[in-house]
């Protein structure tokens, strides 16, 4: 009887080896609810892989360990449940992989899509949503998950982690942002709303062409989505999140564009575009070498937030879908203040 009772136990610790959590992760491995991560850019060609990381635990930045193209990374800890189950068709874990700039050999998405990138890992517990401005980016490999393209510009990220059934909603959001999948394995028994976004098929039939989605980390914590369909035809910053924030904010984009909207003091809230940055590792830069999507209030005295977007304060991307994951943290948002440099002014 005692060999039968041994016998289950290691099994028991075997099946518990084995098994890869869902969740976003630290430089240590470690599960964590929630972090942000920022890529510097590379400057004079240098430092193009470092990177700033927060979450819960750290009351606002530190600086990586590791270089964002390591597998150690937070970034590399956080898909490893890709790499382990990536080819297997697994029935109990999902993944959606989209990005308008694929890795070869994908192709880049058509403009009716949105300009959004993400992952999405999930087993019927819980589940990842990682929003970012990388292109190419990830291979499927964990050698390789980092693209050659990703060492000269700024980036973005933003983790959460959530329970299975937070992913209907989360779902319905990426198909307001009609997200280009160009790679996913999503179970039968999954939600079918996750289905549609893996195969493109779903997105919004009727007015508004918006969304609001408040979501509830594992642990807790709350986080806002907003989400717009390509019929808006509006700015998300002054069209949808300058109806919802509640006052004036900084609205960091791509430098290089080719119709880029001005600053806008003609909405209900200003909008001031971000001109220069400095990160606390790095000499001030200018948007033209930052390639990462956000915003942050100007005033903290109504509410101290801060959002990590995928679209660009571009003419052309009024007509196309994108999104932007907020949070009212007071730690990210003295984090994300602190790294504005100087701001274009109103006309």
């Amino acid at each position: 009887m005692m060999t039968w009772v041994l016998l289950g136990v290691l099994l028991t610790v075997s099946g518990c080896t084995a098994s890869v959590s869902i969740s976003c992760r630290n430089e240590q491995g470690e599960d964590v609810d929630w972090y942000i991560l920022y890529k510097q850019p590379s400057i004079d060609g240098e430092n193009g892989l470092k990177y700033l990381y927060m979450d819960e635990s750290t009351q606002g930045w530190v600086e990586g360990q590791y270089t964002i193209n390591d597998e150690k990374s937070a970034v590399g800890q956080t898909l490893k449940p890709l790499f382990a189950y990536h080819g297997t068709e697994s029935d109990s874990f999902g993944y959606i992989l989209y990005n308008d700039q694929p890795p070869v050999p994908y192709r880049t998405a058509s403009s009716s899509y949105g300009h959004s990138k993400g992952v999405v890992l999930l087993d019927k517990n819980t589940g990842i949503w990682l929003s970012h401005s990388t292109p190419d980016f990830p291979g499927v490999d964990i050698k390789a998950f980092w693209p050659d393209s990703g060492h000269y510009n700024g980036q973005t990220f933003i983790c959460g982690t959530y329970k299975y059934s937070a992913f209907k909603d989360i779902a319905i959001q990426l198909q307001y942002i009609h997200v280009y999948s160009f790679d996913s394995h999503i179970p039968s028994s999954f939600d079918p709303e996750l289905q549609c976004v893996a195969h493109k098929k779903c997105y919004p039939k009727e007015a508004p062409w918006y969304r609001q989605l408040t979501m509830t980390t594992l642990a807790g914590k709350t986080f806002v989505s907003y989400a717009k369909y390509s019929k808006l035809h509006d700015d998300l910053y002054s069209g949808v999140l300058d109806k919802y924030l509640g006052g004036a904010f900084y609205a960091k984009s791509w430098g290089r564009l080719r119709h880029p909207l001005p600053s806008n003091c003609s909405v209900k809230y200003d909008v001031y575009n971000v001109a220069t940055m400095q990160l606390p590792t790095t000499e001030p830069f200018s948007v033209t070498v930052d390639h990462s999507k956000w915003t942050v209030m100007v005033d903290m005295t109504e509410k101290p937030w801060t959002c990590i977007a995928d679209m660009n304060r571009e003419v052309s991307q009024e007509y196309r879908g994108g999104g932007a994951v907020c949070t009212d943290n007071t730690d990210v948002w003295q984090a994300f203040w602190g790294v504005v440099s100087t701001y274009e002014l109103c006309n």
